[in-house]
């Protein structure tokens, strides 16, 4: 069996492997903030706004948290259209 490895660019060509992602939120409410600021102090917290807004928090499977500067509903259809486009070693079978 042979394992195929998605990934899901955040934006600013940074990129996450989509089968480590629990969640995709908006920074907005107070609890995702103290993720956010547990993440930092813990050293899990990974910033790829290049210092714009963020507005996604990616959560992972790791306990880390991946700050983006693109809309939770841009990455999730980033996602969802991955999963829908066979990948080139299916073709090939």
């Amino acid at each position: 069996m042979r394992l195929i490895m998605q990934l899901i660019n955040i934006g600013f060509g940074n990129i996450v492997s989509a089968t480590r992602i629990i969640a995709i939120v908006s920074p907005e409410s107070a609890p995702i903030k103290r993720i956010v600021q547990e993440a930092k102090d813990n050293g899990t917290a990974i910033d790829a706004t290049y210092g714009r807004k963020t507005r996604a928090v990616i959560i992972m499977d790791s306990g880390h948290v991946v700050l983006s500067s693109i809309q939770p509903e841009t990455v999730a259809g980033r996602l969802e259209k991955d999963e829908e486009t066979p990948s080139e070693e299916e073709n090939k079978e």
